[in-house]
């Protein structure tokens, strides 16, 4: 068993995208260390120095859950008309359900039911590719617009009132893709939403042979840090400009167009690095993220 550093002090250290560095940042995340084993495969138990890092008093507050309760009660009037032309257009569009029902982990490793307006076809079979791009699943007439807009993940304004969730943090995992435990409620948004708003899209650059491995090796451990970190420093007003960032759809891609640029290099892959831009011509995150052998089910489909 070898711990791995991720960042060296000498003058030939990994420079990172500056959302990643320590700054004043809300959605900054600190490089830690995780245990990995002779193979480089990250071991779960490692990402317990993100779950023990100290939640913010805020996120820990009553008034978080106020506040929450708050907004979604305030905003339904305005919500409850686009929540009736989906419905229509979803019911109308495609056979099946018009809501999609899914089994997340939620705080404390506790499950629920996520609630989100389907987007795919229903299939008896649940056939769905386990990872999510733009063009490998079966997308109903109007899925691709729903999930482009976010507009899917509405109903879940319903689970906020639940308790299962709030408005602002960590996105819930499938049991599959859980990498640790929640110490607070899941959220809508998050810092992990806004970096990875566009990873359908940019996924489908991504080789099919390599799609699954760069999720798991890269993507999952990006946003686990990002959440960790930004819920240990979340405050009322951090809170509030991801909510208006998410609203307004001010999402910043350049994160996941970093990892995708560092992983192309690092396994030299032509293909790849034929559809990766990197305008600055600078290695991001290199060697920050090492493997992590954790294959998704075929039969589950991935919802983010």
């Amino acid at each position: 068993m070898i711990t791995e550093s991720f960042v060296s002090n000498g003058p030939d250290s990994t420079k990172l995208h500056p959302k990643m560095q320590s700054s004043e940042c809300d959605y900054v995340a600190r490089i830690e260390e995780f245990e990995t084993d002779s193979r480089g495969n990250i071991i779960s138990d490692s990402f317990a120095i993100f779950d023990s890092k100290p939640q913010s008093p805020w996120t820990r507050s009553a008034a978080k859950r106020v506040f929450d309760c708050a907004c979604v009660v305030l905003m339904m009037p305005f919500l409850l008309p686009i929540l009736a032309i989906v419905w229509v257009a979803v019911r109308l569009t495609s056979p099946g359900p018009v809501l999609f029902l899914q089994k997340r982990m939620g705080q404390h490793g506790r499950d629920f039911t996520i609630l989100k307006f389907r987007t795919m076809t229903h299939l008896e079979d649940k056939t769905h590719q386990p990872v999510t791009t733009s063009f490998n699943q079966h997308f109903t007439p109007v899925g691709p617009f729903l999930r482009r807009y976010k507009l899917d993940e509405l109903p879940q304004l319903l689970n906020v009132l639940a308790g299962h969730m709030s408005l602002v943090g960590p996105r819930p995992k499938l049991p599959e893709h859980a990498i640790s435990n929640l110490q607070c409620r899941a959220g809508i948004t998050g810092a992990a939403t806004i970096a990875f708003a566009l990873e359908e899209s940019i996924l489908e650059r991504v080789p099919k042979h390599r799609l699954e491995a760069f999720y798991h090796t890269v993507v999952l451990p990006a946003k686990h840090r990002l959440d960790a970190e930004y819920m240990a420093k979340a405050t009322f007003m951090t809170d509030f400009r991801l909510i208006v960032d998410s609203v307004f759809r001010r999402w910043d891609c350049t994160i996941m167009e970093d990892l995708l640029h560092e992983w192309a290099v690092e396994h030299g892959d032509p293909m790849l690095l034929a559809n990766v831009c990197d305008p600055d011509k600078t290695l991001v995150h290199s060697a920050i993220l090492p493997r992590m052998d954790r294959p998704a089910p075929t039969g589950q489909s991935r919802a983010y």
